[in-house]
C-alpha cells in the first residue's frame, strides 16, 4: 500500500542476521539483600553457642546459689543439759529485702559501689571506662569497674582469683543474672551476702553487730559507714579501725550528695556514727570435742542464713570433771587423752590433750597408738568363743614363735594359771599362746566385730597390741562388752530415730553362750585384783591396763555403771615415760574422774595372796608366790620367800615378802607386768 492511499507502511519483518550475537554480560555481585544467606549458618552457630553457655550456666551456677550464705553460717555446739560449749562459722543473719529498707540504706551503697546499677544491664562500660583512667592516672589499681551484679556473681559462684576467664565468667554470670531477677532482687541477694568484715556477712548481720540496730532502723551516718566498709572489710572494721570507717563513711556520704540522695544541707548537719557493737556470748570457738563434731554438726544443721544451734551429747558436769582429774594427774611434760561415753556410744567427756590453744591436735580420736595389753580384750575374746571359760589353764612359761620370744614384765613367769590369773596379771606369754592357738585370724575378727577399724597386722605380736589404734575406736570396743552389744558406734550428736525395717534388719549383735559374763568376769579380775587395782571404786569396776615397749604409751579402759572410759598418756614424740605405766597414772585418772561421775568413792585396797597349783610334770616355774597388792614402798610385785616348800594348798609357812623391783617414785607405781 502506498502513502496515497493514506495508509501506514508496514513494519519491515526481522531477518536473520548471519554476523554472531555478542556474549552476554558477566554476572554483577551479589546485591545486600543476597548477604543474610550466607550468614545464617554463621549466626545459627552462633546463638547455639550462647544457648549452650547459658544452659551451662544453668546448670554449673544455679540461681538458687545466690540466695545462699556465701560463707558457713554460724553454728553453736550445746551441750547435753543446753548450754552452749563452742561456736563455729560466720555471722550470718536473716536476708533482706530492699523493698522494705529506707531509700538511703541501699542508696548509701549504690553511691559508692554503682550509681548506673537501675540502667546498666549487668556489666557497665562507662564504669571500666572511668576506673580504667583513674587507675592509669594514679599508676596503679585504685578503683575497680564491677558493678553489683558482677560482684554478685563472683560472691555467689566464683572464686577471688584474678585471671581473665574469671571475668569472663562474671560478666556472663552478671548478664545472666540480670536476665532472671529483678533489680530489687539482685541488690537484696547482693547485700544480704557482702562481706563487712569482724566475720561478719550480710547487712542484718552487720547492722546488729557494729549498731545492735535492724537494717530497717539504720541512719544515713550508720548506712554510709555500712557501705563504706565494702571496699575493705578486714582493714576498715570499726571496731579496730574507727577513724578509718568514719573517714570512709564522709565519701560515701559525698557521693550520696553528688548522686542527688542527699541534699547538701542535709549532709552537713550529719554527725559521724557511733558504734554499739552487740555483745556476744563468751562462748570457745574450738575445743577438742567441739572440732571432733563439728562436721556432722553442719551437715546436720543444713546450710542456711543465721545463727544453728546443734545439741550435742556432751554433759557439761562429766567434761569438768574430766577437765579436773586431768590437770590434778601431774603429768609433767607428758600429753593425755580421755574419752568418756555410755554405753550407747554417747560421748559424755573428751580431752584431746593438755592444752588446746597450745595444740588442737586430738590424741583422742586423731593419734594411732600401740594399745598394748589392752588389746588382749580381743585375744581372751577369741578364746572364749573357741569353748575356753576364764578358769581354763594356760602356761606362763617362756615360748618362742619363729625367731621371736616375748617375755612377761620383769622375767617373772607363774607357771600353769588360769586364764584369768592371766588376764589379771597381763601375761604376755599367756596371750600370745592363746593367739596362736585360736589363730590370729580369729583375734582380728574379734576386733573387728566390736568396732576396730584400724589396720591389724596378723603377726605373732597382735596379741601384745602392737598395732596402732585410736582412742576411740578402743573406747568403743570396751563398751561393745559393757553394752553386750557390738558394735558400738560412738556419737557426738542425738542418734537419729530409725525406723523398725532399720532396727529389725540392723548389725547390732549381742554376745551368746556367756561370753559377755565370762568377758565382765576377766575385766573384774584384772581392774579389782590385777594390774588395775589402782583404778578400782567401791562401785563395780571392769577394765584392762595397758603399757607399750619402753612405756612409750600408758592406757586404762573400763567402765563402771553407765559409763566406759579410757585415759592414755604418753609423749608425742613417742619418747619413753620412764616407768609410768596403764596401772599408773591412766588408772588413777581414770579412778579420780570415775568416781566422781558415778557417785563412788574408790575401793580399798585388796591383799589377796595368790598360790599357783601344783602340776606335777609341768614346765619349771617360780615356785614363789605372788602377792598382788597395792605397793609396799611404791613396787607393784613382790614375792613372797617361803620358810619351806608348799606341801599343799592349805599349808601354812611362813613367808617374808620381797619386793621384785627397786622402788620407783609415785609415778611409776603399779607397772603393768604384761604390757
Amino acid at each position: 500500500m502506498s502513502m496515497r492511499d493514506g495508509g501506514v507502511l508496514p513494519e519491515p519483518e526481522a531477518t536473520v542476521s548471519d554476523e554472531p550475537r555478542a556474549a552476554p554480560p558477566p554476572p554483577t555481585a551479589p546485591t545486600i539483600g543476597d548477604q543474610p544467606r550466607r550468614l545464617k549458618p554463621v549466626l545459627a552457630l552462633v546463638a547455639g553457642l550462647f544457648i549452650a553457655l547459658f544452659v551451662w550456666l544453668a546448670l554449673t551456677a544455679p540461681l538458687s546459689k545466690s540466695l545462699q550464705p556465701i560463707a558457713a553460717p554460724s553454728i553453736t555446739l550445746l551441750s547435753a543439759e543446753g548450754e552452749p560449749i563452742a561456736r563455729r562459722g560466720a555471722i550470718v543473719a536473716a536476708p533482706v529485702d530492699v523493698t522494705k529498707l529506707p531509700n538511703h540504706v541501699p542508696g548509701a551503697f549504690l553511691a559508692i559501689e554503682d550509681r548506673r546499677f537501675y540502667t546498666h544491664i549487668g556489666v557497665d562500660p562507662w564504669g571500666i571506662a572511668r576506673a580504667a583512667w583513674r587507675n592509669t592516672r594514679s599508676g596503679g589499681v585504685r578503683e575497680g569497674g564491677s558493678t553489683i551484679t558482677q560482684q554478685l556473681a563472683k560472691l555467689s559462684f566464683l572464686s577471688a582469683d584474678r585471671t581473665a576467664a574469671r571475668k569472663v565468667r562474671e560478666a556472663l554470670i552478671a548478664f545472666w543474672l540480670e536476665i532472671w531477677l529483678s533489680k530489687e532482687e539482685i541488690l537484696s541477694r547482693y547485700l544480704s551476702s557482702v562481706y563487712f568484715g569482724d566475720n561478719v556477712y550480710g547487712l542484718r548481720a552487720a547492722a546488729h553487730h557494729y549498731f545492735t540496730k535492724k537494717p530497717e532502723d539504720l541512719t544515713v551516718p550508720q548506712a554510709a559507714m555500712l557501705a563504706g566498709l565494702v571496699k575493705a572489710p578486714s582493714r576498715l572494721a570499726p571496731t579496730s579501725n574507727l577513724t578509718g570507717a568514719r573517714r570512709r563513711a564522709k565519701l560515701v556520704v559525698a557521693a550520696m550528695v553528688e548522686a542527688g540522695m542527699v541534699s547538701e544541707k542535709e549532709a552537713a548537719r550529719l554527725k559521724p556514727a557511733k558504734l554499739r557493737v552487740a555483745r556476744v556470748r563468751d562462748i570457745p570457738t574450738g575445743t577438742y570435742f567441739a572440732d571432733w563434731v563439728l562436721p556432722e554438726a553442719r551437715s546436720f544443721a543444713e546450710a542456711t542464713y543465721g545463727e544453728r544451734e546443734v545439741t550435742t551429747t556432751l554433759e557439761n558436769t562429766l567434761q569438768r570433771q574430766a577437765v579436773r582429774a586431768v590437770r590434778n594427774a601431774g603429768l609433767g611434760r607428758a600429753q593425755v587423752a580421755l574419752i568418756a561415753m555410755r554405753r550407747d556410744g554417747r560421748i559424755v567427756a573428751m580431752v584431746g590433750g593438755k592444752d588446746y590453744a597450745k595444740s588442737p591436735f586430738n590424741r583422742a580420736t586423731q593419734a594411732r597408738r600401740q594399745p598394748g595389753s589392752t588389746f588382749k580384750l580381743f585375744v581372751y575374746l577369741a578364746a572364749l568363743r573357741a569353748g575356753m571359760t576364764p578358769d581354763t589353764m594356760i602356761s606362763d612359761t617362756p615360748l618362742t614363735v619363729g625367731d621371736w620370744s616375748p617375755k612377761n614384765h620383769n622375767g617373772r613367769y607363774r607357771g600353769l594359771i588360769t586364764l584369768r590369773e592371766a588376764f589379771a596379771t597381763s601375761s604376755n606369754v599367756a596371750a600370745v599362746r592363746l593367739s596362736e592357738r585360736v589363730g590370729r585370724d580369729a583375734v582380728i575378727r574379734a576386733a573387728r566385730d566390736l568396732g576396730v577399724t584400724s589396720p591389724l597386722t596378723a603377726q605373732p605380736s597382735l596379741a601384745l597390741g602392737t598395732s596402732g589404734m585410736t582412742l576411740l575406736e578402743l573406747t568403743s570396743a570396751y563398751a561393745a562388752v559393757a553394752a553386750n552389744s557390738y558394735p558400738i558406734k560412738p556419737r557426738g550428736l542425738p542418734e537419729v530415730r530409725q525406723g523398725w525395717f532399720q532396727r529389725f534388719w540392723g548389725n547390732r549383735r549381742s554376745f551368746d553362750d556367756g561370753t559377755g559374763e565370762m568377758m565382765l568376769d576377766l575385766l573384774a579380775a584384772a581392774a579389782n585384783d590385777g594390774t588395775g587395782r589402782a583404778a578400782a571404786l567401791r562401785a563395780g569396776t571392769f577394765g584392762k591396763t595397758g603399757t607399750t615397749q619402753d612405756n612409750r604409751d600408758a592406757i586404762f579402759v573400763g567402765f563402771s555403771g553407765d559409763i566406759v572410759t579410757a585415759v592414755w598418756v604418753g609423749n608425742d614424740d613417742n619418747s619413753p615415760l620412764h616407768g609410768v605405766a596403764g596401772g599408773g597414772i591412766p588408772a588413777r585418772i581414770w579412778r579420780d574422774f570415775m568416781a566422781a561421775a558415778v557417785k563412788s568413792e574408790p575401793a580399798r585396797p585388796r591383799q589377796p595372796i595368790v598360790a599357783p597349783p601344783i602340776v606335777p610334770d609341768e614346765e619349771p616355774f617360780d615356785s614363789g608366790l605372788v602377792l598382788e597388792d597395792e605397793p609396799v614402798a611404791g613396787g607393784d610385785e613382790f614375792t613372797v620367800e617361803l620358810s619351806r616348800p608348799i606341801e599343799g594348798p592349805d599349808d601354812e609357812v611362813d613367808a617374808v615378802i620381797v619386793p621384785d623391783i627397786a622402788p620407783p617414785p609415785p609415778v611409776e607405781e603399779l607397772p603393768d607386768s604384761g604390757e
